[in-house]
């Protein structure tokens, strides 16, 4: 089945941190009634996840086997801990019509479009590195180290995204309102089937 379906289309969107792509993602939810997937983990729950809504929580075993019977779209691991978005939720959603919106790594958008080809890719790029530098900065969460060692992982992940052939459109994040109404429009047009 294609992933654009009934009208229904996954879209997914990949970009560094600090780039503005959950804040994007969020923005196409609100206006074009997207739905987020919703990833599944073997990570400890915390007090301030929400069972279903953040993610699926699952022991080692039941990820590995759901792995292993091919009923992952994309799954990677990451300090020891499983994270990946199941299929079925995913389809089920695309036949029904609906817009996918899954946010993800490039690897991991790698493995959807690889799984399901008709999957439509935004990558959300900075308008330099300094620009990147600049937001990993001023929000405030890291030290500098850490600061550093994202900056060099969002220039990897940037020339990966180039690199890889997975993305139909790119879109650099200037001017955050721009990027968003911009971002909404590519998706408006590619469910319309322009």
């Amino acid at each position: 089945m294609g992933a654009s379906m009934n009208n229904g289309l996954l879209l997914v969107l990949s970009g560094p941190s600090g780039v503005g792509k959950t804040t994007i993602a969020r923005h196409i939810e609100k206006e074009l009634g997207g739905v987020f997937s919703v990833s599944m983990t073997t990570r400890p729950k915390t007090v301030k996840d929400t069972e279903g809504v953040d993610y699926t929580f699952v022991n080692r075993e039941q990820f590995e086997r759901q792995r292993g019977a091919g009923e992952m779209l994309e799954w990677a691991s990451v300090f020891d801990h499983f994270y990946g978005t199941p299929r079925r939720p995913v389809v089920e959603a695309l036949e029904r019509g609906e817009l996918v919106i899954l946010e993800i790594d490039v690897e991991g958008a790698i493995q959807v479009k690889i799984r399901l080809p008709d999957a439509f890719a935004i990558f959300i790029e900075p308008p330099n590195e300094q620009a990147l530098l600049d937001r990993l900065r001023n929000r405030k969460r890291d030290d500098e180290a850490v600061i550093q060692r994202r900056f060099a992982e969002a220039k990897r992940e940037i020339d990966r995204a180039r690199s890889s052939q997975v993305y139909d459109r790119f879109i650099v994040n200037e001017d955050l309102s721009e990027a968003m109404s911009r971002a909404a429009e590519i998706v408006t047009s590619k469910r319309q089937g322009a």
